[in-house]
């Protein structure tokens, strides 16, 4: 038993150094010259221009620092969350249950194709009427209209997934002693689509962001709004300093699921 419990150490200790010898230092310093590269060519463009319709980096990372420390960005971005985290976990879940569903069930698919590829062109920016309707203007409408996008990307990603699956793995598993469409969907089917349905929750998580802003177009407090009020009073300097944040945010939650996906996908 012992052995086994320090194998099992070693085996994590042996990941931990590999994901660590992924980080190449050449890619990092060459992204690290182009971002400074892109900070001194700002900065050269911003002199040539007054501040209302370019502001300096100088003068932007001075009013990042004041919104951090006013208090106004940490509300901002928590305003933000009460509907992006609602809006990306219900239309994330939504999407891959309908893509299980209709790309397993030939009859489901054909019943429902006409109305998916009707809806499946309108853009979340056109149920922005029928979120104020439903929901009404507040975090719930703002989450309706974030997770309409995450609906679609979940929805096609585990669609190709499940579809893709091959039927001779479907046999191999049946003459094991695996039956009924349920077992076979959690024991091979979801296994197998599991790659794509990874990218299409990554997929579904930046796109959420990204209609953070056009979700709170209608009057729902967060950093869309901030955007939109400063974008209405040329505070050029706001504007950038909330789309950076945006930025970060989804760089940090796009990092931590990488990490996932990579444990969830070590077997690959």
């Amino acid at each position: 038993m012992a052995i086994d419990v320090t194998e099992e150490v070693d085996h994590t200790d042996d990941t931990v150094a590999g994901s660590l010898a992924d980080i190449d230092p050449q890619r990092a310093l060459r992204g690290t010259a182009g971002v400074l590269a892109f900070v001194v060519v700002w900065w050269l463009a911003s002199l040539t221009q007054p501040s209302y319709v370019l502001p300096s980096p100088v003068a932007v990372g001075e009013t990042f620092y004041t919104e951090a420390t006013s208090g106004g960005m940490l509300t901002a971005l928590w305003n933000s969350t009460l509907h992006w985290v609602p809006g990306a976990f219900f239309g994330t879940g939504l999407g891959i249950a309908a893509g299980v569903a209709l790309a397993w069930s030939p009859l489901l698919d054909d019943l429902t194709s006409p109305v998916v590829r009707v809806l499946r062109p309108v853009p979340p920016l056109a149920l922005i009427g029928f979120a104020i309707a439903w929901v009404g203007i507040n975090h719930a409408g703002a989450a309706f209209i974030i997770a309409i996008g995450a609906f679609w990307i979940n929805f096609y990603a585990t669609y190709g997934g499940v579809e893709g699956v091959s039927e001779d793995l479907l046999d191999v598993a049946r003459s094991l002693g695996v039956q009924g469409d349920l077992e076979l969907i959690k024991a091979v089917v979801l296994p197998a689509a599991l790659p794509e349905i990874t990218t299409g929750i990554r997929t579904g998580i930046g796109r959420c962001w990204m209609l953070v802003v056009a979700s709170e177009i209608f009057g729902v407090a967060g950093i869309g709004r901030r955007i939109l009020r400063a974008s209405n009073n040329l505070q050029v300097d706001v504007v950038i300093t909330y789309i950076l944040v945006l930025s970060l945010m989804f760089l940090l939650v796009d990092v931590a699921f990488r990490t996932l996906q990579r444990r969830a996908l070590a077997w690959r």
